[in-house]
Formats: structure tokens, sequence, C-alpha cells
């Protein structure tokens, strides 16, 4: 979160009158994030986000307003868009798209165990379940083709080296992108960004997940791996955490369970959603926009994850569906009525990619 507009207590206040929620009590801007300005807005009925949105536009902003709405109506620990009189939950202030949504309970768990992981993993499979009947349609905004954009802007603050991996494995993703495999991957709604400071936890319970404004619709794989790179890895080194990154993708899998195209290629994903993050945070570094609080976010992390992700042979992990998750996995199939894996063991080494 950041502030690029600076929004006054009573402008705040003025909105906040419209939706029924009571009336402003304190407005604190937020610290953190790069996207929009966010500030918590509190009020004698409750806690609230509000957000004004600094690169989408109006058009596109109602997919992932109304995918926060479907989620929360089907259960899931997201905050819901408040509307006003009109039942519009799409506003304006400062001459700005905006937002309010309720302030989610809990702490982020920086340093998540594997039990934590495993809740992650869990209700990122009941996300995946429960957007198949979303009517909205919108893509993935920052992916494959927000990459071949930016990644000539970029290219001028990099070392050889650099420059050389980049293109590499945008080549590579073009490549993964145009063959079959690819194409019939199981896709729809995906969050896209659900890192772990997007997540609430009181204890080892998960108590909400938010921040939907990269969600759009993509391959419910990248969305495993975009997870499995920031919650399952050793930070230094950028290297999978065993135990935790089993423990995620089991209770996934047992959840809404995986295909075989979907485990084959869960290496290439990885390196797709590190090549992802390395671009946009050097994207951000690099070409700033002005903000009064802004902490953009360090891009040689990133590019360390996708080093390591492209040694993948030198990895501590591989996903190894295990006889009793196998079982469940087999029940939670039967009851979305598709066919389940069978129980397997795959390697999964990078290799290179064919039609």
């Amino acid at each position: 979160m950041a502030v690029y507009t600076e929004v006054s207590f009573d402008e705040a206040a003025a909105l906040i009158a419209r939706l029924g929620i009571g009336e402003l009590s304190t407005l604190t801007p937020c610290v953190g994030g790069i996207e929009n300005t966010n500030y918590f807005a509190d009020t004698h009925q409750g806690r609230y986000v509000l957000t004004l949105f600094e690169r989408l536009t109006a058009h596109e902003l109602p997919f992932y307003l109304h995918l926060m709405k479907h989620l929360a109506e089907r259960g899931l620990p997201v905050p819901g868009p408040k509307a006003d009189a009109s039942g519009s939950i799409l506003h304006q202030l400062k001459g700005k798209p905006a937002a309010v949504a309720s302030r989610l309970p809990g702490r982020h768990s920086l340093a998540p165990s594997a039990v934590q992981c495993a809740q992650v993993g869990r209700m990122l499979a009941r996300l995946h379940l429960a957007g198949r009947d979303f009517e909205h349609r919108q893509p993935n905004l920052r992916g494959l083709a927000w990459w071949i954009e930016t990644v000539p802007l970029v290219l001028p603050f990099l070392s050889a080296e650099q420059h050389k991996l980049i293109e590499s494995e945008l080549a590579l993703q073009q490549q993964l992108a145009a063959t079959k495999q690819h194409a019939a991957l199981p896709r729809g709604p995906i969050h896209a960004d659900l890192f772990r400071d997007n997540v609430m936890f009181e204890g080892d319970t998960l108590t909400g997940l938010f921040d939907f404004y990269f969600a759009g619709i993509d391959t419910f794989v990248f969305d495993i791996a975009v997870c499995l790179n920031d919650w399952c890895i050793e930070q230094p080194t950028g290297r999978l955490d065993a135990d935790r990154a089993q423990a995620f993708v089991d209770a996934y899998d047992a959840t809404r369970p995986l295909n075989d195209d979907e485990i084959d290629l869960l290496p290439l994903a990885l390196r797709a959603a590190a090549l992802r993050f390395w671009i946009s945070r050097l994207w951000d570094l690099h070409l700033p926009r002005d903000a009064t609080l802004l902490q953009p976010h360090d891009p040689s992390h990133f590019e360390r994850v996708l080093r390591a992700r492209v040694a993948w042979p030198g990895s501590p992990w591989s996903f190894t569906r295990r006889p009793v998750v196998a079982t469940v996995v087999a029940a939670a199939a039967a009851n979305l009525n598709t066919a389940a894996p069978a129980a397997s063991s795959h390697a999964l080494p990078a290799r290179s990619v064919g039609p």
C-alpha cells in the first residue's frame, strides 16, 4: 500500500457517509505496497480500508470488486466492498475511482510455518473452486503480454548477464504459452498476488485474504507458483523449503485435485511467477511514480528466486503426492465430478518445452 493521492479527513468522511457504515472517526495513510493509494478508515461501526486506484480504470475495476463480492458471498474470508444507496460498489474521490472494503482481523505471518502454508494452499484451492461460476471475464493484466511489453523498458538498467537471463526466460515462457499442453491447463479467476502480506492469521488460523487488484483469468498452476515462490522459500537463497512446499501443495491438491499437466508444468510455472515479479519490481524501481509514501521492493530478490528455479535439478524439493493424500484427492475429485489423477511421484526438472 502507498499514498499517491492525499485525501483529507473531510473528503474521506463525505464518501464514508454515503455508504451507511457510520461516521468516520480516524483516517490513517497506509505504508507499504506500490500500486494504489490506501487509507485505514475507522468508524463507530467498524474498520475499513479506503482505496483510490492510481492505474486501474473504472472500466477494469468492476472485475476485481465483483470478484471480491462473489467470493465473500461464498463464504471466503475476503473483504466485501461497501455499496452506496444505489448499490454501486465503485465510487469516485479526488477525481479517481475508489472503493471502501472491510478491514480484516489478524496479522501477517512473515515467517510462516508448514501448518500456515497448508492453510493458504487449502484456501487458494477454495478460491479457485468458488470462482468457477464467476461471470465477469478479464485477463491477467500482468501476464505474458505485459511482460513482453515491459521487458524492453527495463533492459537499459540491467547488466549483460541479467539481460541474457531475462530475455531467455521470456522466450521460454512465450514458447510454453504456444503449446497445446499449456492451452489445456485449468484456468479461471486467480488472485495472482497472494503474498504473505496479503493474508491475515490469528495464531495458525487464516482469517482473511485481500488485495485482489492483480486478479484476472489465468491458469491455476500459475497462482500456485506465485504462492510457493513467496510462502515456501528460504529467503536468503530463494530455494524452496521442502516441508512448507509439500504442505502447501498437499492441502491444495486435497481440496482441488491437480491434473497431470499441472503437476508436469509446475516447474515452468514457478519460473514464470519469478520472472513476472522480477520484471514488475525492476519497473517499479527504475520507472517509479511520485508518491507521498512509497517503499519499492528489491528486484534482486526475485532475480535470485528465478535463478534458483532455473537450477531446479539442484532444488531440495519436487512435488510427490503421498499415498494418504492420494486417497483424499480421489474423494475430492469424485465430489467435483472429475477424474481423479492417479497417485504418483513426479520429479520436476526444468526441461525444454515442445509443441
